[in-house]
């Protein structure tokens, strides 16, 4: 455990194109860690995280266009990819083989999330709605309508009562799962919300925009807690530390911030980037953090606990 932040791990030329996605995953069964990238290249790598290093565990191929967006099951034993191919695919990610392709409609698939019981998988798509698919089942079983545009984020809550979604002119909306109900409508944001994350206890929302804004909102009562900037360009991913004490952020400037939830204030900024940084995870512990972006190379940090 360090007592600062330090870079820990560079793995330059991980895709051929630019890195728009990555999921850092444990398994329940064996406690091994594992983190997904998803490129322009139409490529899903799958990285295995050992002593301190990454090696390359699979290429998962499939999808005939870029990916953009991946996740892992809670478990640690799924991963869902999404393309601009319109395809949803489920990976197992024991055996590195394709578990289901799910055809989402004409470029209708954009960021999918599994829920937190990991039985299924939303995503957002150009028509304002959220699509919902069964893991089982591989089909669209619901559809929340934001009655917007483009649904560019999503995210669900971790005691599984939200789904919160962010498009393309910056209205943020946030469903209640059990009613399919859309709750509140936040217009915090003028321009479109690349990401957002909900905090551990599921009370706080965080959303990151192309204006440069990070906020931070109060899901209860919709009330806007906080905006913090720092960032001198677009905000293109925003994620939590699994202990509630931390939240991470990575731009279009080349940086990855590191912000003090309960301060609000940055405390670090990592400048190790080439180019601008489309995504930024946490570990299951909070000890390290995953950034990646468009000069291909997947970036880890050591965090002090």
């Amino acid at each position: 455990m360090s007592t600062q932040y330090s870079i820990l791990f560079k793995q330059e030329h991980a895709h051929d194109d630019a890195i728009w996605t990555a999921a850092w995953g444990k398994s329940e069964a064996d406690g091994s860690e594992t983190i997904i990238t998803g490129s322009l290249d139409d490529m899903v790598k799958v990285w295995k995280w050992s002593d301190e290093k990454l090696e390359l565990q699979w290429n998962l191929e499939g999808h005939q266009l870029g990916v953009v967006s991946v996740d892992i099951s809670h478990n640690g034993a799924i991963a869902a990819s999404s393309s601009l191919d319109a395809h949803i695919r489920l990976w197992d990610l024991e055996s590195g083989k394709q578990i289901k392709s799910m055809d989402a409609g004409p470029v209708d698939a954009w960021t999918v999330a599994f829920s937190p019981d990991s039985k299924y998988i939303a995503t957002g798509s150009h028509l304002g709605k959220v699509n919902i698919f069964g893991v089982e089942s591989g089909k669209k079983e619901h559809s929340l309508d934001t009655r917007g545009k483009f649904i560019l984020s999503i995210a669900y809550s971790p005691d599984g009562k939200y789904l919160a979604s962010g498009a393309i002119d910056g209205i943020i909306n946030i469903f209640d799962i059990a009613t399919g109900k859309l709750l509140h409508t936040l217009e915090g944001h003028a321009m479109p919300i690349r990401s957002l994350t909900f905090s551990p206890d599921s009370q706080l929302l965080v959303t990151a925009s192309d204006d440069g804004y990070i906020k931070i909102y109060d899901v209860q009562h919709a009330n806007l807690a906080g905006t913090l900037s720092g960032h001198g360009s677009w905000v293109l991913n925003v994620a939590f530390s699994p202990d509630h004490t931390h939240f991470v952020s990575s731009s279009s400037d080349k940086s990855v911030k590191v912000w003090d939830a309960s301060s609000r204030a940055c405390i670090n900024t990592f400048f190790d980037h080439q180019d601008q940084v489309w995504c930024v995870k946490y570990n299951s512990n909070g000890s390290k953090i995953v950034s990646a972006g468009d000069d291909r190379a997947i970036h880890i940090y050591d965090c002090p606990l």
